[in-house]
């Protein structure tokens, strides 16, 4: 295979709903170039992309899948993507390295969740959208309709560039208003036949093709002036206008195209060589210094990794753009994140499964290679002496969280390095191996996402496991000051074990002083503080201890243990063993044995004193409460929120936004408990939401009662 210049690569996503036949649309776009000799069906698990068996047994796509194609001598990348938001890793990583997205839409649904989420994420990333009404060949199929609900959802940028002329099942020709011809195809499929509008069809065709040339001259100063002077503009001059106006999201042009008849193909691979931005026609990317790197094929080589895939027989598999320069077999690259050198052993061009080596590629370009050592998603490639780093991929935070565990304990370091691996695929998939909780948490976009991890340790990995109710990260503390004293003593004969503490707690407050009197029940305790120590604690929060002893009734070699144990209590909260925090400790008292006195007896006296006072301090169990954002569609308003108000949420403001309305609410983390499963069904999966941490509250006393009596419940258990 040849090598191809910037100027003659063009870069595509396809997006789209779930349905919409965005794979079938890969597949026509692969005959029509050749790539492929048959087109696949995706019922019977042979399309070039959605090749992995996870995405076979569930007949969609759930991986980003990178394709490509050569139409009259230009190559043409593609990222068919997953259309599910669970799977929205694949929609992002696909939408980095591409100039230009495809949303295919279905022309029996018009706008669904799918395109209403595909087109914020092509919006955040500021990519051009080329829409393909697709399906146009169904029964149901309702052109008028669905432009209706592009224009209402997406707003004026929507410009025709083709209608149907008979959709339904009979649906072989489209009036193009750019070529202003008609375009017929045999029933099979094939070259359409290309003839004059007819006359029925020729007003609408003029009025649609002055509405694009408008649109088309809004883009360019140069071309107004030319459309103000002839009040047209050529073909020449109108691809000039709607490829700025592709660039500056000022046009969305809409195509007409029956995917699985092939019809419509050939002439939307046309616009795309044609008119769609090449990788230089956009604005430069900028590194993570903000500096401009131009695609620029006589530049410094570098490459971006945008996906990690791991294959069978192969192991894993990278897949980059070339940013700067040629990269060629054999050229030695140092990673900007590890500063190793990396050797480029192969260059592939992909098909799916399907891989073609090639010597080199250039700046704009999209490959895959192998066998590198330590690079991975979002790792930049330079030649020496180049140091710059591209921004890396922004996933969204996540949505779903579960707790895992294999059956047998001999899988478990499987376990862990089986997860690692689906995470370096798919980044979205995070893994905590958390000692709080003491369970390893995997965090995901939803309920069939972490369904489809399970599949993958099932049937990939051959682990057996099971997901459980994730623990909540509580937390413990303290309202007002406690007093209390323990003795540790032990005779086994010979040398035994003698440890007395008495000490005082209260709550910590940013800027107190230290404590010279307290009032406990009524008396007052003097301390005077030799010694104060300030802990930040790893989970947040502070431990104060004061060494307010004297008169030497515990030697100093002792205070450190006593502190030991205060400290293991508070990794073990004495209420329902959450980490606690924000603890003053005044050590002002207790008695030692010449003997038998050693830091295990006072490491234990400490402890139990300390969990003795904790207990009488007006103790309060603090719960981790997230901010919520929800877009969700006006009509279920109503359902979310009443929804929200059972999960003890509180609504901080509301908005609209883009045609939905925000909702900003603030909710415990135990409440959101399969949240995305829930949302998803009041609202035909039409509301999306993020969250972040936010705060820990006190839980409510019926709650905190609750939680206590079930640990002490699980402790008796395991005695």
């Amino acid at each position: 295979m040849k090598t191809y210049q910037a100027d003659k690569i063009k870069n595509i996503a396809i997006l789209g709903n779930a349905g919409s036949g965005k794979t079938t649309l890969a597949e026509a776009i692969l005959l029509t170039g050749g790539i492929i000799k048959r087109k696949g069906q995706v019922e019977k698990k042979n399309t070039a992309s959605d090749y992995k068996r996870a995405e076979q047994e569930n007949t969609s796509s759930i991986f980003s899948s990178v394709l490509y194609t050569v139409y009259n001598d230009n190559k043409i990348n593609i990222i068919d993507v997953p259309g599910l938001d669970d799977f929205v890793g694949g929609v992002i990583s696909g939408l980095n390295p591409v100039e230009t997205g495809i949303m295919v839409i279905n022309a029996q649904n018009g706008v669904e969740v799918g395109t209403e989420i595909h087109f914020r994420h092509s919006e955040t990333l500021k990519k051009p959208l080329i829409f393909a009404v697709n399906l146009l060949d169904h029964e149901k199929s309702n052109f008028e309709k669905t432009i209706e609900s592009l224009k209402e959802r997406f707003g004026n940028n929507i410009v025709l560039t083709q209608f149907p002329v008979n959709e339904g099942p009979g649906f072989n020709s489209f009036i193009d208003v750019i070529k202003m011809k008609m375009y017929k195809y045999p029933n099979d499929g094939g070259k359409p036949e290309i003839t004059d509008i007819p006359s029925d069809h020729l007003a609408h065709a003029e009025d649609l093709q002055n509405e694009l040339i408008e649109k088309a001259a809004e883009n360019d100063e140069e071309l107004m002036e030319i459309f103000f002077e002839k009040e047209t503009l050529d073909e020449n001059e109108m691809r000039t206008g709607i490829k700025e106006g592709l660039i500056q999201r000022g046009i969305f042009p809409v195509f007409c195209i029956s995917a699985k008849k092939d019809i419509g193909i050939d002439r939307l691979m046309e616009f795309v060589v044609n008119t769609a931005p090449a990788p230089a026609d956009m604005p430069p990317p900028v590194n993570a210094e903000g500096n401009e790197i131009k695609c620029d094929p006589n530049g410094p080589a570098s490459l971006f990794v945008f996906k990690s895939s791991y294959e069978e027989h192969i192991g894993e598999v990278n897949f980059f753009k070339v940013m700067s320069g040629k990269i060629s077999e054999g050229i030695d690259l140092i990673n900007t994140i590890t500063q190793n050198k990396e050797r480029i052993s192969q260059i592939f061009v992909v098909a799916g499964k399907n891989r073609e080596k090639v010597p080199e590629m250039v700046a704009g370009d999209i490959g895959a290679t192998v066998k590198l050592k330590e690079t991975r998603t979002n790792h930049t490639l330079n030649i020496a002496g180049e140091n710059w780093a591209f921004n890396e991929i922004d996933y969204p935070e996540p949505k779903y969280r579960t707790a895992i565990k294999p059956l047998s304990e001999v899988d478990e370091e499987k376990l862990g390095e089986a997860l690692h691996r689906m995470h370096e695929e798919d980044p979205t998939i995070l893994i905590e191996y958390s000692k709080e909780l003491k369970q390893i948490i995997v965090f995901g976009q939803g309920e069939h996402h972490l369904n489809i991890l399970k599949w993958h340790l099932d049937n990939i990995f051959n682990i057996n496991s099971e997901y459980v109710p994730p623990r909540i990260p509580y937390r413990e503390t303290i309202t007002k000051a406690a007093q209390a004293n323990y003795r540790h003593k032990k005779q086994s004969g010979g040398a035994g074990q003698f440890g007395e503490v008495y000490m005082i707690i209260e709550p910590f407050r940013e800027g107190m002083d230290n404590p010279k009197l307290y009032k406990i029940n009524g008396r007052d305790i003097k301390v005077s503080v030799r010694k104060k120590e300030e802990h930040d604690l790893d989970w947040g929060g502070k431990l104060v201890f004061y060494n307010c002893i004297v008169g030497g009734s515990i030697d100093a070699r002792f205070l450190p243990a006593i502190l030991k144990g205060i400290m293991e209590k508070m990794e073990e909260g004495p209420l329902t063993g959450s980490y606690a925090r924000d603890i003053c400790v005044a050590v002002y008292d207790g008695k030692m044995h010449p003997v038998d006195s050693n830091e295990i007896s006072f490491r234990l006296a400490g402890r139990n004193a300390f969990s003795m006072a904790f207990k009488n301090a007006g103790p309060k169990i603090m719960e981790p409460v997230y901010e919520v954002e929800i877009l969700v569609p006006s009509d279920r308003m109503g359902d979310v929120m009443s929804d929200l108000q059972g999960r003890r949420g509180i609504v901080l403001g509301m908005s609209s936004e883009k045609g939905f309305e925000k909702i900003s609410a603030k909710v415990p983390l135990a409440e959101m408990n399969k949240y995305s499963t829930a949302l998803s069904s009041l609202t035909n999966g039409r509301a999306i939401y993020t969250m972040k941490f936010l705060e820990y509250v006190q839980v409510p006393g019926d709650l905190q009662e609750e939680l206590i009596k079930k640990f002490e419940e699980e402790e008796e258990e395991e005695k």
